[in-house]
């Protein structure tokens, strides 16, 4: 796969962007994952899932070094898995708006990637990491981390595909000319 300039200038401003974002973090998630998530989307629709799939790897780890997270920093593994469940929902953007063209497909894919990409992050580190990996020290919040990683990431992943839609329409007409 040949990757074009206009693929690095626009995944490296949809970073930025991510990055800029992630200052906001300690506000609250549903600031900053709704961002993220709008730019997974953004960087699959105008570049490509492969664009989108690097964000997905590159946005945990900022978020982290940035931000800091207790929970990430004592279990490390769910690192990765933040990884994949970003990668599910360019996934199942990119997949499903490829078969269903217009705006139904574009719905259809951001409904279906946020909810896989909830339901992946929701058993593999609400249900499992956290559960058998969490120091004594963090059980009291054990709920509220569960939260964070389930239920949290469907809302914010909802909220950042209404933003992507509404960005979208605009500027995929700005893209074309």
């Amino acid at each position: 796969m040949k990757i074009t300039t206009k693929q690095i200038t626009t995944t490296a401003v949809l970073l930025a962007i991510c990055i800029a974002s992630q200052f906001l973090k300690n506000l609250s998630v549903y600031i900053t994952g709704p961002i993220i998530n709008a730019c997974l989307i953004i960087a699959v629709l105008s570049v490509g899932i492969g664009c989108g799939i690097i964000l997905s790897v590159i946005t945990p780890v900022t978020a982290f070094l940035i931000a800091g997270s207790p929970i990430m920093a004592a279990i490390p593994a769910i690192i990765p898995c933040v990884m994949i469940g970003n990668i599910v929902l360019v996934l199942g953007v990119g997949m499903i708006h490829k078969k269903m063209q217009g705006n139904g497909g574009l719905v259809a894919g951001m409904a279906i990637g946020s909810v896989l990409k909830a339901l992946f992050m929701g058993v593999v580190i609400a249900l499992i990491l956290i559960p058998n990996l969490i120091p004594a020290a963090m059980e009291a919040k054990m709920t509220v981390f569960q939260t964070t990683f389930s239920v949290t990431q469907l809302v914010t992943a909802l909220i950042g595909s209404a933003y992507a839609f509404v960005i979208w329409i605009p500027l995929k007409k700005v893209m074309a000319e």
